[in-house]
């Protein structure tokens, strides 16, 4: 998939104070590209009076471009012990992202520049870890390697992890951009996973964003430059054949990783799920999005979220569970959610 190019960059002031934040600004001049200098990366003040949909847009299609100050790490459960953000948000449109509705108007595509102190917090928040092994979730805040063309930063966080015993970084992905990874003497310290879904989820929902072949194929040649790799499906959907689309999702991936059988792949399954603000949000931003809203089969969960109910998830979660299983028998199921 063709990599994402900003129509317009903001720049923090103080970035340029940084080599990487001169360059971003030297690269999109001479791409002719508009860059305007603001005060700060958390305060974007737009020139122009938008409605919230309009605002959505232009949004996304701007390059943010700062300094991260706050340098302390959040936890990440499941997934991670900790969050390490490098960038946040991201260029794609998934109608049901989580990040496009928490960030919001801050949807901006935003990359930090000061990547040399976050990997300096990095090392002294593992010091203070009274963990053998520190885990570090890449992704929490953003799809990296959407990004990585533009800063590098995530080739610099495999790098830095390689060189350590007691931390794991894990960068999840729908972006199929990986080829400056394969080279990287990795140590098998970085786990690549890749988010996946039916046909139905990916065509509906998940715009702008790689084909499952696409991703998978990307998964292949990270897999087959040794990094250790794995699968987020999520978030997974009841729909119109769904068995069906899960199952040839499955399949396909099992074939795709044929050469692979004996090895450990990880599993990651996410339900969807959906809060009153967040659907306001979605229908405002999509207002003919046919993400299903309705409490059908779901239950109330902590802080105003709709999840599926007991029933419906053990459904879920036994079929995919055997559908994994039968394809792919080593495959490690980390959690279901």
């Amino acid at each position: 998939m063709k990599a994402f190019e900003p129509k317009s960059v903001l720049i923090e002031e103080q970035a340029l104070d940084y080599e990487l934040g001169a360059e971003i600004k030297e690269r999109y001049e001479d791409k002719e590209v508009p860059v305007r200098m603001i005060e700060s990366h958390n305060r974007v003040k737009w020139k122009e009076q938008m409605t919230p949909l309009e605002l959505f847009e232009k949004a996304k299609e701007t390059l943010v471009v700062g300094v991260k100050k706050t340098l302390r790490f959040k936890s990440c459960q499941p997934s991670a012990d900790y969050r390490v953000v490098g960038n946040t948000s991201c260029p794609g449109r998934c109608e049901y992202c989580y990040l496009a509705t928490n960030l919001g108007s801050a949807v901006y595509p935003r990359v930090y520049v000061n990547i040399d102190e976050i990997l300096d917090a990095i090392k002294k928040h593992i010091k203070k870890s009274e963990k053998e092994i520190t885990t570090f979730e890449a992704s929490s805040s953003s799809d990296p390697i959407a990004l990585e063309h533009i800063t590098g930063v995530l080739g610099r966080m495999i790098n830095f992890f390689s060189q350590r015993d007691d931390a794991l970084l894990r960068v999840a992905t729908k972006f199929d951009n990986i080829d400056s990874f394969l080279n990287i003497d990795h140590n098998e310290k970085t786990r690549f996973r890749y988010s996946i879904n039916s046909a139905y989820v990916i065509r509906e929902f998940e715009n702008l964003t790689p084909s499952l072949t696409s991703r998978l194929q990307a998964a292949y040649k990270l897999k087959e430059a040794g990094y250790p790799v794995g699968f987020i499906i999520a978030p997974i959907m009841l729909h119109e054949n769904w068995k069906q689309e899960y199952k040839r999702m499955i399949d396909k991936l099992a074939t795709a990783f044929s050469d692979f059988q004996n090895s450990e792949l990880s599993f990651e399954l996410i339900m969807f799920r959906f809060s009153t603000r967040t659907k306001n949000i979605i229908q405002e931003r999509y207002p003919e999005t046919k993400l299903d809203f309705s409490k059908d089969q779901k239950k109330h969960k902590g802080f105003g979220k709709y999840v599926y109910d007991e029933e419906t998830a053990e459904q879920l979660r036994t079929y995919l569970a055997e559908l994994i299983k039968d394809r792919l028998p080593k495959a490690e199921i980390e959690y279901f959610v």
